[in-house]
């Protein structure tokens, strides 16, 4: 069975496309390169034994889509993945991120809705919750107006998808991620940001590797414990895991509505500091880091309830927070040597 991994050269879709060729999955993956490496493909078949297809071409051209879809007519699902994904960027360049994010997502459903029966997992986010009322964080919690066009191409993205779905004979999932983190143990693939990080993770890494000196921690005034932002971070095996989960959820007709939405965390939340200190002793060296001003944009707290992912899909993260930072400390370490 064939699955179309949209974006399957980044971090996640790396991930995500081991975990499928595991479960005996033909995979296609589209991938423009912008934020990736055709290196990948290499780590990729190291871990799994299998090349995935590898179509080099950008979503945005319409006729390319269109060709993409009449050339591979067998695709039986689709997990979509590639997107714009950086804030402070999409507050910047909000066209690029509407581009990007929509336009590409309205050309694949557009060739999904022609066939008898599609099948569609969306990569979505957290940040459509915003600034959430009470923790941990529900599925039915209310979505809160977007604080950057990236968090409102994922809000748009799901209603989109939504409205197509009521008319269409396609079936889809979304999944709310939290903090993805990690790399595969192996250390064949991992994160590779371009230019200076914006996640937390690969801030500490380079850091602990040398490359920085210090690690910049955003406000410790706010109203948590330590007064560090506390986020839900999540392995990317896991992570990847929920997406096959889903998937064959949609292929053995098991969803019970057209539009499922999950939310895929760990469940526990650990501010900035606990992360350092985890870091620390997987590591076995101290982290440089300085206290510097809040961040625009940055919400004090955001952590899953897993309830219905744990029950309804039948998945649960596995990995413990010093697992995943032993992981990304490890590649980190590789991508250096």
């Amino acid at each position: 069975m064939k699955i179309l991994v949209t974006g399957g050269l980044g971090f996640i879709g790396s991930h995500t496309v081991v975990e499928l060729q595991n479960e005996g999955f033909e995979v296609v993956i589209i991938d423009n390169l912008s934020n990736s490496s055709e290196e990948v493909l290499k780590g990729i078949v190291a871990i799994s034994g299998k090349t995935p297809i590898f179509e080099k071409m950008d979503l945005r051209i319409k006729n390319e889509v269109e060709a993409f879809f009449k050339k591979h007519n067998d695709v039986a699902g689709v997990i979509h993945f590639a997107a714009s994904k950086a804030v402070g960027e999409s507050v910047e360049n909000p066209l690029l991120y509407y581009e990007n994010n929509i336009n590409t997502l309205v050309y694949i459903l557009q060739e999904l809705q022609q066939k008898a029966e599609a099948h569609f997992i969306f990569s979505s986010s957290c940040t459509v919750y915003g600034e959430a009322e009470k923790m941990p964080i529900t599925e039915d919690a209310s979505i809160q107006v977007a604080m950057s066009p990236y968090g409102n191409t994922k809000q748009i993205g799901e209603e989109i998808i939504t409205d197509v779905a009521k008319v269409t004979n396609v079936n889809a999932i979304l999944l709310r991620y939290f903090n993805p983190m990690g790399a595969h143990p192996t250390a064949e693939i991992g994160e590779l940001p371009i230019g200076v990080p914006q996640n937390l993770i690969p801030f500490i890494t380079q850091t602990g590797i040398g490359m920085r000196k210090e690690l910049s921690v955003y406000g410790n005034d706010y109203s948590t414990p330590d007064g560090t932002c506390i986020r839900d971070y999540i392995h990317v095996v896991d992570l990847a895991k929920a997406h096959v989960v889903a998937l064959q959820r949609l292929l053995n007709k098991k969803n019970l509505s057209k539009v499922e939405t999950f939310n895929l965390g760990t469940g526990t939340g650990s501010s900035v500091l606990e992360v350092i200190t985890a870091f620390e002793k997987v590591s076995g060296q101290k982290l440089p880091y300085k206290i510097v001003g809040r961040r625009d944009g940055d919400i004090i707290s955001a952590y899953a309830n897993t309830d219905k992912a744990n029950t309804v899909l039948g998945w649960k993260a596995q990995s413990t927070l010093e697992e995943a930072l032993a992981s990304a400390w490890k590649w980190e370490q590789k991508i250096r040597s």
